[in-house]
């Protein structure tokens, strides 16, 4: 098999990987700041921004796997 071959299958597929990763890790944290948020309202705030800060941690690692496949992508 090319190299070439490889990165059209194997790019893809990671990508999705990282997505599917992405998805399950923003559902765990957003449920679990609900959770946070029926026990104790009065600190719905502080754990508003908690959540917040983790989605966007989550989000940039499945941007930069977006990059990175982008960027190899121009190698084939």
């Amino acid at each position: 098999m090319d190299y070439r071959t490889a990165l059209a299958f194997g790019l893809p597929l990671g990508l999705g990987i990282a997505a599917f990763g992405s998805a399950i890790a923003l559902g765990k944290a957003v449920a679990a700041a609900m959770e946070a948020t029926g026990r104790q309202p009065e600190a719905a705030t502080k754990i508003l921004i908690n959540m917040a800060t983790g989605c966007a941690f989550i989000e940039a690692l499945t941007i930069y796997a977006l990059l990175f496949v982008f960027g190899i992508s121009g190698k084939i």
